[in-house]
């Protein structure tokens, strides 16, 4: 049996169902294909279980600290399974919400079940086939298994398993230390477990800048978490007491035992069994379908949005790709990858807000720069909440007079940044965020001061 539609959407993540929406509101006949959960990652094993896990862990440390505050409290303890119960409550409602509003769609038909191409504009679904002029392949990733000695051999986690998670593990072994494994890493160092970090790499989330890099790893060893870098012989071994994982680092013990361990050292795209062979939609060694700015693949009538094509790693960039995809088909516009600012955050205790070039990428690019650095110290809002750890700093071109980039790592950090990837936006000198009258007591109000410390990097930074 073959069925014809005017498009074919393929994954409910965070590019699917609004592309659905747009396009069946536009008097198309739309189908829409998932295999497992409508949401995606962000909503079912992502963003919002870990960020409502993160809220948790960040309530315990708070509890913890409230004699700080003169606040006196009891004993602090840790009820995972309520934890856990919450988070899973977040993301049982959000899914619900998106299942009700797609099933109530006009023109949208909503099949369960696994899609593979068996021709260039035919899907198989079960025992059915589907045809359309456009197809849409929003098929998203999964969490990386890493070839190293003996992964086969011990049990391990990924971020599925530990946002479902309902008891706090004796010793927490994280391996990876870049955003996902961090933000685990502090969470379940709050929740009580013995937590450490092993990195292959000689520091952490290598791609931001050194002091970056540094300062997250200083925040994170305050909290007692124990940070292994240069990890140049990462392996596992079962243990009596876990999982016994080979380190080899140039300084401390050559191996760890842990009760559990997490492995968070990157995604793969979800791209394997699709059939992309049979409909000639060219990958590339890793599997991301390769588009070209405007997110269509080599073959016509085919495109690629979200995690699965490999120009964005986020839940913002994978609904941007909707968007432009939507406001090239359906608004006659001429919208592009290219032209997208991205802005991301790490959200460890306190969030690390990033926006363009880092200073290191900056100083590569030839270019004349402007820098400026102020610690969190010096924000008024900052000293009040009693979280004054992290710093701001701003890179600009020195002839163009605009901002290349900016890192927060600071309390509220991921908030701030706006401000400056707004000006970034829309392509404003630095003068009109010099200028700009921010509300006193914010985090933000310290951006005109950093502007105005903007000299040469040859010069003394503040």
């Amino acid at each position: 049996m073959r069925r014809t539609f005017d498009a074919i959407i393929v994954g409910a993540g965070q590019a699917g169902p609004p592309l659905a929406g747009r396009l069946t509101a536009a008097g198309m006949q739309v189908a829409l294909v998932e295999r497992k959960l409508v949401g995606g990652t962000c909503v079912n094993t992502g963003c919002m279980p870990t960020k409502t896990l993160v809220a948790s862990a960040y309530a315990a440390h708070l509890a913890r600290r409230g004699a700080e505050f003169g606040v006196t409290t009891g004993e602090i303890a840790i009820d995972m399974k309520a934890v856990a119960a919450r988070a899973q409550k977040v993301v049982t409602d959000a899914r619900t919400n998106n299942e009700r509003w797609l099933e109530g769609m006009a023109g949208l038909t909503l099949l369960r079940g696994h899609a593979r191409f068996t021709a260039p504009n035919v899907l198989a679904v079960d025992d059915e086939e589907l045809t359309a002029p456009c197809i849409f392949l929003n098929v998203g990733g999964r969490a990386l298994v890493p070839d190293m000695p003996g992964v086969g051999d011990v049990p391990h986690l990924d971020n599925t398993d530990m946002v479902t998670l309902d008891t706090v593990p004796e010793h927490l072994v994280v391996v990876g230390g870049s955003y996902v494994g961090l933000e685990f890493a502090q969470m379940y160092r709050r929740f009580g477990a013995a937590v450490t970090v092993v990195e292959r790499g000689e520091r952490l989330i290598a791609h931001e800048d050194e002091d970056v890099s540094d300062a997250v790893r200083a925040i994170l060893e305050d909290e007692g978490i124990v940070v292994r870098t240069g990890a140049n012989c990462i392996g596992f071994a079962p243990h009596q007491n876990g999982v016994l994982v080979s380190v080899d680092c140039s300084s401390g013990e050559p191996t760890v035992t842990g009760s559990h361990v997490l492995l968070a050292v990157g995604r793969r795209p979800n791209t394997d069994d699709l059939g992309l062979d049979v409909a000639g939609i060219v990958t590339d060694a890793r599997g991301y379908i390769q588009v070209d700015d405007t997110l269509q693949t080599n073959v016509p009538g085919i495109w690629a949005l979200g995690d699965c094509n490999g120009r964005g790693a986020f839940t913002h960039t994978a609904y941007n790709d909707f968007e432009i995809v939507a406001a090239n088909l359906l608004d006659g516009e001429d919208r592009k990858v290219s032209q997208r600012l991205l802005g991301y955050a790490l959200y460890t205790d306190p969030p690390l807000g990033r926006v363009g070039l880092s200073e290191t990428e900056a100083r590569k690019s030839g270019r004349p720069l402007l820098i400026s650095k102020r610690p969190m110290t010096r924000v008024g809002r900052a000293v009040e909440k009693g979280e004054t750890k992290g710093f701001i700093k701003i890179v600009a071109d020195a002839e163009t007079q605009r901002i290349l980039g900016a890192a927060m790592l600071g309390t509220s950090g991921d908030e701030a940044i706006h401000g400056i990837l707004d000006m970034m936006n829309a392509d404003q000198p630095i003068d009109t965020l010099r200028w700009a009258v921010p509300i006193h007591p914010t985090v933000s109000e310290l951006i005109p001061t950093v502007l105005l410390g903007l000299t040469p990097p040859s010069e003394k930074q503040a």
